[in-house]
């Protein structure tokens, strides 16, 4: 990421308009956050080279392709060096099951989100990691019965925009 790189208002919007809609064409953009599109364009392209802009993806209904479950996942690992969290964040990065993963401060320490087929799927998915190296000393699973919204966006200009 370019360091001392500093966003004003257009660039947010920008990025707000992107994360709704990361296919609309380059014209649209430029009319949606008031700029010409040679200007708009030059703007994406460096917070592209910026890394504001990391990727553009499609955001996929997994229930149309059939049955899955989520599962969020505490987990209390035995021992708390430095090597014992980069051994299992190394392990679990490899885990395709495994769709978030955050450090979390409080009564355990990962907070772990799995996409799975179904609870055996996922119940294997969990014994495996008992039974390798993972240094888990105990877990808690909490699975998802209903999910009434998911935001894929976050909320750019009122977390960043009233600042500048």
């Amino acid at each position: 990421m370019t360091l001392g790189l500093k966003l004003d208002r257009i660039d947010l919007k920008i990025l707000a308009q992107l994360q709704h809609s990361g296919r609309m064409t380059n014209v649209e953009l430029a009319d949606a956050v008031g700029l010409s599109p040679s200007p708009c364009l030059t703007r994406v392209k460096r917070l592209e080279k910026a890394d504001f802009i990391t990727g553009y993806s499609a955001q996929i209904n997994l229930n149309k392709l059939g049955e899955m479950l989520t599962v969020f996942t505490e987990v209390t690992l035995t021992e708390h060096r430095s090597g014992d969290f980069s051994r299992f964040e190394t392990k679990i990065r490899k885990m395709d099951e495994i769709v978030e993963c955050h450090l979390v401060s409080g009564g355990y320490d990962y907070l772990l989100k799995f996409v799975t087929r179904g609870v055996s799927h996922y119940q294997s998915i969990i014994e495996g990691m008992l039974e390798g190296d993972y240094g888990i000393e105990k877990y808690f699973s909490y699975v998802v019965i209903k999910s009434p919204f998911i935001k894929h966006h976050y909320p750019i200009q009122k977390l960043f925009g009233e600042q500048r």
